[in-house]
């Protein structure tokens, strides 16, 4: 069984009463070997999570990426040395909008506080008061 989510690939390997959740690393090796794997993961599977059934495993791979999504969703960005990336983890903020952010950081300097930020061009101040809670300007 493929379990699919939007940023790797995990799969489900049954071994045995447990199902093992191996990740994108180790199924890297699928490519390689499919005995090379099979070794790897009866090796590795003391590391690996044990579930009794695949929808358990999968119920675990969803909390996993929803832990992340929120651990993402509350980081703090500075907006003076935010990347791109950063950037568009804010709501509202698309690439463009970020690139935007940047060349005007570059242009006219370190923001002196969050609500500078609706002096670039296609940012409002709803946008700064949706993100307010994770914007920063200092260190």
């Amino acid at each position: 069984m493929n379990v699919h989510n939007t940023r790797s690939i995990y799969y489900i390997y049954n071994k045995g009463s447990c199902v093992y959740l191996i990740m994108s690393a180790v199924c890297c090796l699928a490519i390689i070997s499919s005995v090379m794997l099979t070794s790897v993961m009866i090796n590795n599977a003391h590391a690996a999570p044990c579930f009794d059934n695949p929808q358990a495993a999968y119920n675990h791979l969803i909390a996993q990426e929803n832990a992340a999504i929120q651990a993402r969703d509350q980081a703090v960005i500075n907006i003076n040395r935010a990347t791109e990336g950063e950037l568009t983890s804010l709501h509202g903020i698309g690439s463009s909008k970020a690139q935007e952010i940047i060349l005007y950081r570059e242009m006219f300097g370190d923001f002196k506080s969050v609500d500078e930020l609706t002096k670039v061009k296609g940012i409002g101040a709803k946008t700064v008061e949706k993100n307010r809670a994770r914007l920063t300007v200092q260190e």
